[in-house]
């Protein structure tokens, strides 16, 4: 993959009070430079159970940001995905549901039969077809501890992932499909009258706590997917197997905390290394976010679009390049603003039906001197946020 830059990652060690025996794996990072502050049997293999939504959910905003789903079309509710066990909302076959609600009752209440409504409705009516899809994209962004069997996380003993890929997958949502983040931190959500609190405990009680995902079965146990963002800095967490809610809760809190401290500069560097392969089941090799963060947050998309600019200036400005009626022109332009200025850019389609030529997740300084450099060179461009 052309321009791929290789970042690198520096682990921090810290102790978490009383807590280890109870949980199977915890993992915390930046999530704009994919740098993993620390981790413990990160690339051990879990059963995921409802954090497995949050591939459905990837493959849903791909789905929207490319013209194949509607926020405002109905899904279709099969008689399988009305008999999927609880959590779910409880959806009558053959009725119907608005695919904004269907992601709302993903993020907030869980519900395996909309997962399966969503599944089924994306790709040909079998569920089946669309676990094969999300193993299939799960391997393409890098994630290599993960197989899925189904789309919600309910119970089986093949479908597995790591604290790792999930800290990935998760990433790679909020790299690629921002304007949709928000879904994952609505506390509370009303439908057909009754309403439905958010499993998160940290969403409205950690400070810039933002989303994103909970998780239970019998042998999963307990696990949360926490996002934060402070002083410029956003972090996500990732608790495995936790023994009950409070400890889940209570460790995710522990590991934003002494990440935020790091971050900050407040922590020494005890531990770093280039990227090395990844071992499954060997608790003792550090996660691989540095090839594995550039295949999940840059890289291609499904439709074969690069998806974000590779560089170690990263933040939420970003700089486009001219909107183009065809895509053939747009490409010419990529093509013009890699060989003139050496950036990789990303094809966008607009609202509008224009094809957008763009660099995403770029700090405002590092945005600003490409726009400077652009003017010099005679290419049109400004900086958008």
């Amino acid at each position: 993959m052309k321009g791929i830059l290789r970042l690198f990652f520096i682990t921090y060690m810290f102790t978490l009070p009383a807590f280890g025996a109870q949980y199977k794996a915890v993992l915390v990072a930046d999530m704009d430079t994919g740098r993993v502050l620390y981790q413990e049997n990160s690339n051990v293999q879990n059963y995921p159970a409802s954090l497995t939504k949050i591939m459905t959910l990837y493959l849903t905003f791909d789905a929207l940001e490319h013209g194949r789903l509607h926020l405002d079309d109905y899904l279709i509710v099969s008689q399988s995905a009305a008999a999927a066990s609880p959590v779910k909302l409880g959806l009558v076959a053959g009725s119907k549901i608005k695919v904004e609600d269907a992601i709302k009752a993903l993020t907030v209440l869980s519900a395996n039969d909309v997962a399966r409504v969503l599944a089924e409705n994306l790709k040909g009516g079998k569920e089946g077809n669309f676990a094969d899809l999300m193993t299939r994209v799960a391997s393409e962004i890098g994630l290599s501890g993960t197989h899925f069997e189904n789309s919600s996380g309910l119970p089986n003993d093949d479908q597995l992932s790591t604290a790792r890929d999930i800290a990935l997958l998760s990433m790679a949502i909020y790299k690629h499909f921002p304007q949709y983040w928000k879904y994952f931190s609505i506390k509370t959500w009303t439908y057909n009258g009754k309403t439905y609190t958010n499993g998160n405990r940290l969403l409205g009680t950690y400070p810039g706590c933002d989303g994103m995902k909970t998780g239970y079965t019998n042998k999963s146990k307990y696990s949360l997917v926490a996002t934060a963002e402070q002083n410029g800095h956003h972090l996500i967490s990732v608790v495995l197997g936790a023994e009950n809610k409070d400890i889940r809760a209570n460790v995710s809190v522990q590991m934003l905390n002494k990440g935020f401290e790091m971050v900050n500069g407040h922590a020494e560097t005890v531990y770093s290394s280039y990227y090395v392969p990844v071992e499954k089941n060997n608790s003792n090799v550090a996660p691989t976010f540095s090839a594995a963060y550039v295949a999940a947050t840059s890289g291609t998309n499904r439709n074969g679009n690069s998806v974000s600019v590779t560089n170690s200036a990263s933040g939420k400005a970003g700089v486009q390049f001219g909107a183009f009626s065809s895509r053939s022109s747009a490409q010419a332009q990529v093509n013009n603003v890699k060989n003139t200025l050496g950036i990789n850019t990303v094809i966008e389609t607009a609202p509008n039906g224009m094809f957008r030529v763009r660099a995403n997740g770029l700090s405002e300084s590092y945005a600003q001197s490409i726009k400077q450099k652009a003017q010099n060179s005679g290419i049109d461009s400004y900086v958008f946020h």
